[in-house]
């Protein structure tokens, strides 16, 4: 595997808000440095429900991108669903929890599936599109930085899968917002997983 594409996004306003957005990513052509907070140059304007230390990453795969364009019969750029990174031979369906991505001397690891919203669905001109993202279940993923780093497009990729029950992102994706049995939130608790989802489990369900 390799990165496709690494994407940074400045504040965009709305149409018809006053509120800005950094979803609209675009790839660059030189070497970005990535730390705990994500990646230098990039923007996060929503910080309650996207950036900070467990999800400074946004990752798509390049195989979940181009079913997309078949789905949707268009183009999908890099950066379209707001990702950072996009990695070739990557399918979203295969990646769980506390999966790590070996980049140059950077290392990051899945914390959470990217949840749909409201803006996404602007983002790709369809209303009902944060619906057809959650019943597709091929979601993209955040990633904490697990060891700081330079990542630039071209640069081969190592997944290094978590060895231990693996809880696939799509799963995590399914359970969100739900009641969580005990045997369930023993699972969870075994697993690197986002914070905020280690918090819920206190009482009794799965939110991020």
């Amino acid at each position: 595997m390799r990165v496709l594409a690494v994407c940074v996004g400045n504040p965009q306003l709305r149409l018809g808000k006053k509120t800005p957005t950094g979803i609209n990513k675009h790839p660059v052509m030189s070497a970005v440095s990535v730390g705990p907070e994500g990646l230098e140059g990039d923007t996060v304007c929503n910080r309650k429900h996207h950036g900070g230390p467990e999800q400074a990453v946004c990752v798509e795969g390049n195989i979940t991108r181009l079913w997309w364009e078949d789905a949707l019969g268009q183009n999908i750029s890099y950066g379209a669903f707001g990702e950072n990174l996009c990695i070739d031979g990557l399918d979203n369906r295969n990646v769980a929890v506390g999966d790590r991505f070996l980049i140059g001397n950077a290392i990051l690891e899945a914390t959470a599936p990217r949840m749909p919203c409201r803006i996404l669905s602007e983002r790709l001109g369809d209303p009902a599109f944060a619906k057809r993202y959650l019943a597709a279940g091929r979601p993209g993923f955040y990633c904490r930085v697990i060891k700081s780093g330079v990542i630039a497009a071209g640069r081969l990729v190592a997944h290094e899968r978590f060895d231990g029950d693996r809880i696939l992102l799509f799963e995590m994706m399914q359970h969100h917002g739900k009641e969580a049995s005990p045997d369930l939130i023993q699972r969870y608790l075994q697993v690197p997983v986002h914070a905020r989802v280690r918090a819920s489990l206190a009482q009794g369900s799965i939110k991020f």
